[in-house]
């Protein structure tokens, strides 16, 4: 009896057993590419009539669709242009022009909020522009528009980095030059203040160099200005030493962050910092946990160690998608983070003395911003993520992280991460932040059905509404779940934006799906 009643018992557990791996081995796995769970939309008919003398553009698809990121987003087009020199960019653009044809310059593709394409237009992919020449005695490295970040990092490793990123590595240059981003460095800003200048087509064909001093008015709307002034080649960018940092961090209650980062801001050797809001149900948006990288002079001789991909792919990506599943797994994975990981972290600069330095870690520059998040790319069909970003001035932070809370629970909203980093004023025609400002980025999961756009929908709208009223602005990479209202009250210099682009663009050649919504919303606000 005794014998039958145990192997009842291992029969069970072994069932248990073999049934959690059945249902994390899906949430670990591996995609098998790009993640497409949007409804198809009837594809556009071949371009008939082309003449002979428009020479056909270096074609990687012809007609059919493209998504995006978000995998929402699936959209008919003209087709898709290899670009691989200048050449394929100026074939593309008069063959646009030839058919009265929209002209679109697409990288990684993670701007959500249709900046990546637009129905029935021409769409360059300009990942082939991917040269990089660095110049150590200038400290500049030259870079087409198509280099990622991820490359640059292990071209220029292991005597410089990067001035100024995204936080992480798998965007292109022009992408991140379109949106402006900004990373982890407080002190050196988005990545408009590591340009030294910029390369770009015209919508005429004509190749003109832009930077503060020629064509500053063009930069201040290249950069920031969503790829609707023309093709952005190449550019220069300042690069800096390959510092070594040793790693911080602290656990503190949201409320103290201003105070926080004014003493992260007035020490000159922290170099790169961001913070964690906790996603845990108890405490959502309560604790935080700030990361620091303070400057180690006495090692800048020490050797680096060649930049390495993140570890445990596999492990990351099941504890983020069992984060989503339910609250246990959401205050497990917040519990880890505060007690574990920082324990496992690599430390890459070689050097006995760590191994007495406590929870100390020493890394260079380039190691904390060396992440593709492979781990966040998923083989889930029926479910996506989405990111939000919103810039708040610095002494509105905690009513704001108030109100999200309150919106959060109200709306059940199944929340990944949370994060808050810091930005200076940036002086871009469209700038999401006129005054330093705190952005808080979060990263949001949905199902990928029509209820759950709809109540993605609601929520944007009523964080972009809450940002206002504290007098923020949020970021337009993101999905067009916004009336021309909110966006025009976020941004009030858009008209005259729109018309600058116009100067420069007078037939319309480049445009992207939130241009053809939003531009003529707009003019008819600012005529009518």
């Amino acid at each position: 009896m005794r014998r039958h009643k145990l192997l009842v018992t291992v029969s069970v557990v072994a069932l248990a057993a073999g049934g959690a791996a059945l249902y994390a081995l899906p949430l670990a796995a591996d995609p098998t590419g790009p993640k497409d769970c949007a409804g198809i939309l009837p594809p556009l008919s071949a371009l008939a009539g082309v003449p002979a003398a428009v020479a056909e553009p270096n074609w990687a698809q012809r007609a059919g669709t493209i998504n995006d990121a978000s995998c929402l987003n699936r959209t008919p087009v003209a087709g898709v242009v290899a670009v691989r020199n200048e050449a394929d960019v100026a074939r593309a653009l008069a063959y646009a022009r030839a058919h009265k044809l929209t002209v679109t310059a697409a990288g990684m593709k993670h701007s959500m909020g249709g900046q990546a394409f637009r129905a029935g237009g021409v769409i360059l992919d300009m990942r082939g522009l991917n040269a990089i020449r660095l110049d150590a005695n200038t400290r500049t490295v030259s870079v087409g528009s198509g280099a990622t970040w991820h490359a640059i990092q292990n071209a220029i490793h292991p005597q410089f980095a990067v001035k100024a990123m995204q936080s992480t590595d798998i965007f292109t240059v022009g992408g991140s030059i379109s949106v402006n981003a900004h990373g982890m460095d407080h002190q050196s800003g988005a990545v408009m203040g590591s340009i030294r200048s910029l390369r770009l087509m015209l919508a005429d064909g004509r190749i003109v160099t832009a930077s503060r001093t020629e064509n500053a008015d063009l930069f201040a709307h290249v950069v920031g200005g969503y790829g609707l002034f023309g093709v952005l080649l190449s550019a220069e960018l300042e690069v800096v030493p390959n510092d070594v940092y040793r790693s911080e961090r602290s656990l503190i209650s949201y409320r103290d962050f201003p105070e926080t980062f004014a003493a992260i801001e007035a020490d000159p050797a922290i170099g790169l910092t961001y913070t964690h809001l906790s996603t845990a149900p108890g405490s959502l948006l309560q604790e935080a946990l700030v990361y620091a990288y303070r400057k180690v002079p006495a090692d800048q001789s020490l050797p680096r160690a060649p930049l390495g991909e993140v570890s445990s792919t596999k492990l990351r990506r099941l504890t983020v998608n069992l984060s989503k599943r339910n609250d246990f797994f959401k205050a497990a994975k917040w519990w880890a983070e505060k007690n574990v990981e920082h324990r496992l972290e690599s430390c890459t600069i070689p050097r006995a003395q760590a191994m007495g330095d406590g929870e100390a870690c020493l890394v260079s520059r380039n190691d904390p911003m060396h992440d593709s998040v492979a781990y966040l790319r998923d083989a889930l069909p029926r479910e996506t993520d989405i990111l939000h970003e919103y810039f708040v001035p610095r002494d509105r932070l905690v009513p704001f992280i108030d109100g999200m809370r309150a919106l959060f629970r109200q709306q059940d909203v199944n929340l990944v991460n949370a994060s808050i980093r810091a930005v200076g004023a940036e002086v871009n025609a469209l700038s999401y932040a006129p005054k330093p400002a705190f952005s808080v980025v979060l990263y949001l999961n949905q199902p990928a059905d029509a209820g759950g756009t709809a109540a993605m929908a609601r929520l944007t709208s009523d964080l972009i509404d809450l940002c206002d009223r504290e007098g923020g602005r949020f970021f337009l990479p993101y999905q067009l779940h916004y009336t021309t209202a909110q966006l025009v009250r976020s941004y009030p210099e858009l008209p005259a934006f729109l018309a600058e682009k116009r100067r420069w663009d007078p037939d319309g050649l480049f445009g992207n799906t939130w241009y053809a919504r939003y531009a003529p919303a707009v003019t008819g606000l600012q005529t009518g």
